[in-house]
């Protein structure tokens, strides 16, 4: 009887733990998604829009990180991760024209390393917010999206548009992105995506200072409704 009973209560926790990970779940979702859609909109010469929804992505992962722990985040991340997925597998079978050549609104480069990047700089956010959470209230969320933003950067771009990696889609002709240009116009010379990812770069670290105030405030106003 008392076995029933722990175990009809614990149900009703989980129950309740997975309601309350809903918003945070939509949340990672919309951001995604959003992302996907507006990274193929330019702002500017070297950045996207994308590059102003995407580090939102952090703020929802440390918000739940802070106010539910590190399981609830990590099934976020997940969550975000297929979400992710879907979006990449729609877009490599969407096919755009221009310049007299057809080629999918999505690559399998783009694809590989918009999923490798994330998944691997939420997971890495989560455990260095985890790791910090008991310090200052700042020093977690600012630096686990520091570190997980770099990694980001590094792993997509990388991946998406380094020469040493052109075997992963040899059909892929991204030589563009090779093309060697002063760093952001001004800078030493760099291949093009260098640039491009650099300045995704300081968008994030940007971003990721801006975001203590939405966080602090988000925050404030969940954790007394989690007692």
């Amino acid at each position: 009887m008392v076995r029933g009973q722990v175990a009809a209560t614990l149900s009703k926790r989980a129950q309740k733990m997975q309601r309350i990970h809903i918003p945070g779940i939509i949340a990672m979702a919309a951001i995604v998604v959003a992302s996907n859609i507006l990274v193929q909109f330019l702002f500017g010469q070297w950045l996207t829009w994308g590059a102003f929804t995407y580090p939102l992505a952090f703020l929802v992962t440390d918000v739940m990180n802070r106010v539910y722990g590190a399981h609830a985040a990590r099934r976020v991340v997940f969550a975000g991760f297929v979400v992710g997925v879907i979006c990449s597998v729609i877009g490599t079978q969407i096919m755009l024209q221009g310049d007299g050549f057809t080629y999918p609104a999505v690559t399998l480069r783009i694809a590989i390393g918009s999923g490798l990047a994330f998944l691997t700089a939420q997971l890495m956010d989560v455990a260095i917010f985890d790791r910090l959470r008991d310090r200052s209230w700042w020093r977690a969320p600012l630096a686990s999206t520091l570190i997980g933003s770099s990694l980001d950067t590094a792993i997509f771009f990388t991946i998406a548009f380094s020469s040493v990696l052109t075997f992963v889609e040899p059909a892929n002709d991204v030589s563009w992105a090779g093309e060697m240009l002063p760093l952001l116009g001004t800078g030493p010379v760099v291949p093009l995506w260098v640039s491009l990812g650099f300045a995704d770069w300081m968008v994030k670290l940007s971003l990721a200072l801006l975001a203590l105030v939405p966080f602090r405030i988000i925050v404030g106003y969940l954790m007394p409704r989690t007692t």
